[in-house]
């Protein structure tokens, strides 16, 4: 998976709204200058924000963006979502074809497979890490630790099914 910097800057404005309380706005020019982002450039992020429903905009002299939900309720993977970020083995498929229009392993194919699965892991993990774990340094590294960590451990414990069986070649 690339990150792009539209995702990338998306969810560092998130990111912003998460460590505020809840409900405090924070404008296009607030998180252009803290994200160092032209406002211009935020101003596109909050409107696919916005429309992907992560942020909510509010009229008014206090008005700005807030997150649409609790920053502990908000995916990470929503918010890549939002920003036209996905993980899509598909894709790779259908975009790597040589020079073809159709791959020339679409019947048979090993790879899928293996995207396949890298598609779940990646978001299995975004799908379950929280704006409120992101936003904070301290508890993204115990949420790495007793979550993804034990996980991937456990993936590395099962031999028998990334091993050739006896007289198996790779």
């Amino acid at each position: 998976m690339k990150l792009t910097t539209l995702e990338e800057y998306g969810l560092r404005c998130v990111l912003q709204m998460a460590r505020k309380a809840e409900g405090v706005s924070m404008t296009i020019p607030e998180l252009s200058r803290l994200e160092d982002l032209s406002v211009a450039n935020t101003a596109k992020l909050l409107r696919l924000l916005r429309k992907g429903g992560v942020v909510r905009s509010q009229r008014g002299s206090q008005g700005g963006y807030v997150l649409a939900r609790p920053a502990g309720t908000t995916s990470v993977q929503e918010v890549l979502d939002a920003v036209g970020g996905k993980f899509d083995s598909g894709l790779i498929c259908e975009k790597h074809t040589g020079g073809r229009t159709v791959c020339v392993h679409q019947a048979d194919c090993s790879m899928q497979s293996l995207w396949g699965v890298l598609e779940g892991l990646i978001n299995g993990v975004l799908s379950r890490c929280m704006l409120t774990d992101l936003a904070d340094p301290a508890r993204m590294r115990r949420w790495v630790s007793s979550r993804v960590a034990p996980a991937l451990a456990a993936a590395s414990e099962t031999p028998d099914v990334f091993r050739p069986a006896k007289g198996e070649r790779r």
